[in-house]
């Protein structure tokens, strides 16, 4: 029989024994979790988008996204399209989930929507990366990072264009992009809140969703120019939006009354700004898009810090140093 004294020290050695065991259980976890992270390539990535075939910006952004995954032999992709449905995507990213890809990037369709899928991914342990359009602030902390252009930004510099060019007086409209899609929201609200801060004497008339489609914003433009007998300005949530206004006011011979500024530079955007018939808009490339989304996703899996907002530059165009910016290839 042992003494009171040896039996509490037997149980201490087995307290101290079994610590011990969850120490090194719990470092083998921490262990196994790094090593999905920083695992050595090549690097399977998956990524799912909003739309390729809704404009020449996604799909410009698909053909570079799988030129850099070509030029680097550590990397192989899986490239998929949600095709603008949202029930479509979290089922893409359930997918690549399944596949056990090292990283998943996602242009989300819906960016509140998305968030449970995202969720399921950042428990598996797959690093997520948003590109492009941001999600909403629930889902932040279940992603590596956001890569993309500062949409809010965009739309307050299209603001300091409008009222410049209208010396800070006037009428206007509005033709957003997708209704409920985080780009057209943030750009909107931007666009808005700016206006109002800075040329409160600009009037804003009314708002019309475009759906990133010329033309569908030209059909928009023709019922805004049958009810309004007067507007100064029009802002579109992109280029494509933007000449499809601008088209519109062409047919009802009222083109030159109007001031047209846009945002992510299109060719035709472009072209209209070098003609004298559009006066800015915002630059952004989807070969620059593409590119850095695809590196953040393998600078998180290297093990490099990253931001967690990982915003590129969007400088306003205007016809004044159009000359110091390439012509868009889309």
């Amino acid at each position: 029989m042992h003494s009171p004294q040896v039996d509490e020290q037997i149980l201490e050695n087995a307290r101290r024994i079994s610590m011990l065991k969850k120490t090194a259980l719990a470092a083998s976890i921490v262990m196994m979790s790094t090593a999905t992270v920083h695992a050595e390539g090549p690097y399977r990535i998956g990524i799912t988008q909003n739309n390729v075939g809704v404009d020449s910006y996604q799909t410009t952004y698909e053909s570079a996204f799988e030129a850099a995954a070509e030029a680097n032999e550590n990397v192989e992709i899986v490239v998929l399209d949600a095709g603008g449905d949202v029930a479509r995507q979290i089922g893409q990213i359930n997918n690549l989930i399944q596949q056990q890809v090292d990283a998943i990037i996602i242009w989300p369709t819906n960016g509140q929507a998305v968030i449970p899928a995202i969720r399921q991914a950042h428990k598996a342990g797959i690093p997520v990366v948003v590109t492009n359009s941001k999600i909403a602030e629930p889902g932040l902390e279940y992603i590596a990072a956001f890569s993309g252009p500062d949409n809010v930004q965009q739309g307050a510099s299209s603001a300091e264009m409008m009222c410049d060019a209208l010396g800070g007086e006037g009428q206007i409209v509005q033709i957003s992009g997708q209704p409920g899609y985080t780009t057209a929201m943030e750009r909107a609200g931007g666009f808005e809140e700016r206006l109002a801060e800075l040329c409160p004497g600009v009037e804003l008339l009314e708002t019309q969703p475009g759906n990133w489609n010329r033309e569908r914003a030209q059909r928009v433009m023709e019922d805004f120019l049958t009810k309004y007998d007067r507007i100064d300005g029009v802002y579109a949530g992109d280029d494509n939006m933007g000449v499809g206004a601008l088209n519109a006011a062409k047919g009802a011979g009222r083109a030159d009354e109007i001031v047209f500024i846009g945002a992510t530079n299109f060719a035709v955007g472009y072209d209209a700004i070098e003609r004298g018939e559009y006066y800015g808009s915002i630059y952004q490339s989807p070969v620059d898009d593409a590119e850095a989304a695809l590196q953040t996703a393998l600078d998180v899996l290297d093990g490099q810090e990253v931001p967690k907002m990982n915003f590129f530059e969007t400088p306003k165009i205007t016809a004044e140093i159009l000359s110091e910016f390439e012509r868009p290839v889309f």
